[in-house]
């Protein structure tokens, strides 16, 4: 049996969004605090984690997956989402949840619960575990981002588009500080379908910790091996490759640009790393300004095992000294 990792790891990923929407709100911009800056939630960043495990057929609990719905009364049958319950036995078969041990060990098998935790709540058996890898709000850290709309046309007349364009005239109306009659309401046998937004260009920063003594109450109880170091090169590869890899049509644009991967000793601590770097862009490639995060590291390289920075060496720049850091290309994952 493997055992638990004796280090800790601080780090960064950098997720870019060209003309994408890597995380909306519900209105469907891009997610923002109340004085305008653009973030990315922590949900964003593991949902593409999640969905790669799944397609590798890895136990992956929390993820949205359907069923068929009982047939109602006039014969329909609709789709819908399982439950939590639902999802577990498809995964772990129709246990009794009064066995806590086995439900641990089943929960501490999937690998979604086994790096960021889970709040399993279902009758007789109520479990909360904090995961061992913790990942922050992710800032966008390019100050010259805007939100792009574009309406989107359907083959087919929407026979409700003339309530629905009377509804978005009376916001922009609001919006703009104008009369309703001053908003032209667009025709009612248009075929706009709707709208997607996207944002013209975006840099999302997000920290990350790792700490492999979030398990050590449940390796006591024998139901895991702990945060193993296996553990963490599968959430490694993953994290480096993810979201350029969930293609859909709002995240077409969104690619992994920038990683950060610093393994420390188990008793030492470093603050959120994401806040002592910066973005610019110069001429012909981004910048990514490393230098607040070297002086930190560098001052307390003791305690610090290994320094891995992976970014894409044709379209990025890298401001500042880290010392014995190993530098690889994102892309091809080789030492540059």
């Amino acid at each position: 049996m493997d055992k638990s990792m004796n280090r800790r790891v601080y780090g960064i990923l950098g997720i870019s969004s060209i003309m994408g929407n890597w995380n909306a709100d519900f209105s469907g911009y891009p997610k923002s605090l109340s004085d305008g800056r653009v973030f990315g939630s922590d949900k964003a960043l593991k949902y593409p984690m999640k969905k790669m495990w799944d397609n590798e057929n890895k136990n992956v609990l929390y993820i949205k997956s359907l069923t068929f719905g009982e047939k109602g009364k006039d014969g329909t049958v609709i789709l819908t989402p399982r439950t939590l319950r639902e999802r577990y036995e498809l995964l772990f078969g129709n246990d009794d949840l009064k066995d806590v041990k086995k439900v641990l060990t089943n929960l501490m098998n999937a690998v979604d619960v086994k790096n960021f935790g889970a709040t399993f709540a279902e009758a007789g058996c109520n479990i909360a575990i904090t995961g061992a890898v913790q990942i922050g709000q992710g800032f966008n850290k390019y100050e010259d981002t805007s939100a792009e709309e574009q309406d989107i046309l359907s083959p087919f007349k929407d026979a409700k588009a003339k309530e629905k364009n009377e509804v978005k005239a009376k916001a922009k109306a609001k919006a703009e500080n104008k009369s309703e009659e001053d908003i032209e309401v667009k025709d009612a046998q248009n075929s706009t379908l709707g709208t997607k937004i996207t944002s013209s260009e975006a840099h999302y920063f997000y920290p990350f910790v790792i700490n492999p003594l979030a398990y050590k109450e449940l390796v006591s109880l024998d139901v895991t091996e702990g945060y193993t170091d296996k553990d963490y090169q599968n959430f490694k590869r993953t994290a480096l490759v993810s979201a350029t890899a969930f293609a859909t049509n709002s995240k077409i644009g969104c690619e992994n640009e920038f990683a950060v991967f610093v393994e420390t000793k188990v008793d030492t601590y470093l603050p959120n790393l994401s806040e002592y770097v910066d973005f610019s862009k110069n001429e012909d490639k981004n910048c990514i300004d490393m230098e607040k995060m070297a002086e930190l590291l560098n001052t307390m390289a003791d305690n610090i095992s290994s320094v891995e920075i992976y970014y894409n060496p044709y379209t990025t720049t890298l401001k500042g000294e880290i010392k014995d850091a190993k530098y690889f290309s994102i892309l091809t994952l080789k030492e540059v």
